[in-house]
């Protein structure tokens, strides 16, 4: 029988943070195991690497964590566009059960800890017999639940989660709140660890809502509308804080424009586009720098400012859709951390280290109940 310990990270729902929260905690057990692992068994969002379709968390963490293995074995299955009735008409449960376990025997090999990151909540898996409480059993695995601030919802989610979980015969060890408001840490620990404690369920930490976290770049803003790239291909890292639609007058433009702002306008608005533009001549601070622009509609932008634009690293993308449309995508993206962005790393480390009792957490995966 296998001697690592084995975490698995669920959630109550998408987008609660399993990913945050995973990255920062294989960096923080590195104070408590020499060796850790991390698999995701089951993906939804995947990129093809190699051959291979793999779970763009598991890209992530590979690279950011440093976790040996083959991407294959990180990531065994990759839930693609008509996987799932695939699977009604003609799967079997036993053959992607054994996939999982291979996977997991080269990406435990010589491990003191593996980190196991789920999908959606307890649940979500289960049309193709692979729901998270499943897999975690599979895996004999521990598991840890991420949700959002609050107080109610939160903990009526989790105990319904917890059920799931338990009906498999599978071990919740505890519980992290991500996304609390600032001003309202103190009261939401207090509640949910109290909350908490009545159904006999431990609270290991509240991570505070990060504003920068939810930053999406330019890069990941192309790849998420149908655009194309005319301008600044080196600094598509740029982040974006804000979005200033170019319907003003140029003026009055001046005033919003600076660091971490994205403007999208038509492309026939070349006044705006110059207004944009002069934010990144030679010499000026980089505050006053904008993150990229985005031009809309089937016009095109006039060849001399074209040729402006050119001598500049600002990101610019033509798109057909319009302004209003793009700003409303853009605003609606999920935004995920990206393995180039090595400040939102950072932060997710440092929350962690931080609102997390990471010490805590290992010592009862090592079945150290009191710490």
């Amino acid at each position: 029988m296998s001697k690592e310990k084995k975490l698995f990270i669920a959630a109550t729902r998408q987008n609660d943070g399993k990913t945050l929260v995973s990255l920062g905690l294989i960096m923080a057990f590195k104070q408590y195991a020499k060796n850790i692992g991390f698999m995701k068994p089951v993906g939804q969002r995947y990129v093809e690497i190699e051959g291979y379709k793999v779970d763009e968390d598991a890209v992530l963490i590979k690279s950011c964590c440093n976790c040996d293995g083959e991407l294959r074995h990180i990531s065994p299955i990759a839930v693609e566009r008509g996987f799932t009735e695939e699977y009604i008409d003609h799967g079997k449960k036993q053959v992607l059960s054994n996939i999982i376990m291979e996977s997991y025997k080269e990406v435990s090999k010589g491990k003191d800890l593996v980190v196991i990151e789920g999908t959606g909540h307890a649940g979500v898996g289960s049309v193709f017999d692979l729901g998270n409480g499943s897999v975690a059993k599979l895996l004999g695995a521990k598991v840890l639940i991420i949700t959002v601030g609050g107080i109610g919802r939160p903990i009526d989610e989790i105990v319904l989660n917890k059920a799931l979980f338990e009906k498999e015969g599978v071990e919740l060890v505890g519980v992290v709140i991500n996304k609390v408001i600032p001003d309202k840490m103190d009261k939401i620990k207090d509640y949910i660890e109290r909350g908490l404690a009545k159904k006999g369920i431990e609270l290991f930490g509240t991570i505070p809502y990060t504003k920068r976290l939810t930053w999406p770049s330019i890069k990941q803003v192309m790849e998420s509308i149908p655009s194309k790239l005319i301008n600044g291909r080196e600094s598509l890292d740029n982040q974006i804080e804000k979005i200033v639609v170019g319907a003003m007058t140029p003026h009055n433009a001046l005033g919003f424009f600076g660091e971490r702002v994205l403007l999208i306008t038509p492309a026939d608005r070349e006044d705006i586009v110059l207004a944009a533009m002069s934010s990144s001549v030679i010499g000026t601070e980089r505050k006053h720098r904008i993150s990229g622009i985005i031009l809309t509609g089937k016009m095109q932008i006039h060849q001399s400012v074209m040729n402006l634009i050119q001598k500049t690293t600002i990101p610019v993308l033509a798109v057909n859709i319009d302004t209003y449309g793009v700003a409303s995508l853009i605003h609606d993206l999920v935004v995920k951390i990206a393995e180039t962005d090595m400040e939102k790393i950072k932060t997710a480390k440092s929350l962690v280290e931080e609102y997390v009792d990471v010490e805590r957490l290992f010592k009862r995966l090592s079945g150290n109940q009191n710490g």
